[in-house]
């Protein structure tokens, strides 16, 4: 039989591939809602075409179900072409593999052109919730104008829900330690009463060009994640409020909700692994 010699241009090829395949550390359990979240994104610049590179590598290994946007969805015009350079094509592979994105508006973001734009899934309203798994929904908020509709909207759809799990997302966060916005406190004195009453688990955000995990707060879990298409450098001030922090790349998180846990793991454009955890449902 005569033996194939496999070039040793290619043994390093592939030696190189493997050293730097993403390392995913999460599991894949049965019965499961994997997700990603994605955060002051629309740049169209090279960041986040990484980014969406990553996590179309991600999803061949460990597939999630769909990307939350933490708002700022696109920077300056918001013409069709911008829609296609800005989102479009940075997830072009995921959105063709039917992988659904879930909008909230950032202060940087066009309503009147957003909130139709049915890739970014927002029904055509400023706010939302949807059901992707039993014992899971998620609420969107519009944190740019949060007034009493708003709120009475909001509480309704909390005391309804009849969901174990309540995960909150929305642009502007109210626990922050950024050195450019901080926390929002207006913004808290209305939303934290509602979301303790009503027993929210996890609450996402952006606005802050960054990754900050803060400590539980009220029994509530905060992330922010605001660093898939923009960054501020030197940005997280030394506060109380850090679980950890990272503001020296771009970032993106993978989030698994499997019974009662919800593991997560945060990684940054060059494939550092920077936090993992969990969060209990209680």
């Amino acid at each position: 039989m005569r033996k194939f010699k496999i070039p040793l241009s290619v043994v390093i090829l592939f030696a190189a591939f493997l050293s730097h395949a993403q390392e995913i550390r999460l599991p894949l359990e049965n019965d499961s809602l994997r997700f990603a979240v994605i955060g002051d994104n629309g740049t169209g610049d090279k960041p986040e075409y990484d980014i969406g590179g990553k996590l179309t590598a991600v999803h061949a290994m460990w597939p999630f179900d769909f990307v939350l946007m933490m708002g700022d969805n696109l920077y300056g015009g918001e013409a069709p072409r911008d829609f296609q350079n800005k989102f479009e094509k940075p997830y072009q592979a995921l959105l063709s593999s039917g992988v659904k994105f879930y909008a909230t508006l950032g202060n940087h973001d066009d309503p009147a052109r957003q909130v139709p734009y049915k890739p970014f899934n927002m029904g055509g309203k400023h706010y939302y919730t949807f059901k992707p798994k039993e014992g899971v929904r998620f609420f969107s908020l519009d944190s740019n104008y949060m007034d009493k509709t708003q709120l009475d909207w909001f509480e309704k759809e909390l005391k309804s829900s009849g969901s174990e799990w309540k995960i909150v997302f929305f642009h502007h966060p109210i626990y922050s330690s950024g050195l450019r916005h901080g926390s929002n406190l207006e913004l808290r004195s209305v939303l934290e009463p509602l979301m303790v009453k009503y027993g929210v688990d996890v609450v996402m955000s952006g606005h802050e060009h960054f990754y900050e995990r803060i400590k539980a707060q009220k029994n509530i879990r905060y992330f922010i994640v605001g660093s898939s298409g923009q960054l501020r450098k030197r940005n997280i001030g030394k506060t109380a409020l850090t679980d950890k922090g990272f503001d020296q790349d771009n970032v993106f998180m993978l989030a698994m909700i499997a019974g009662d846990a919800m593991s997560f793991q945060v990684i940054s454009r060059a494939g550092q692994t920077l936090n993992t955890g969990g969060v209990m449902w209680e």
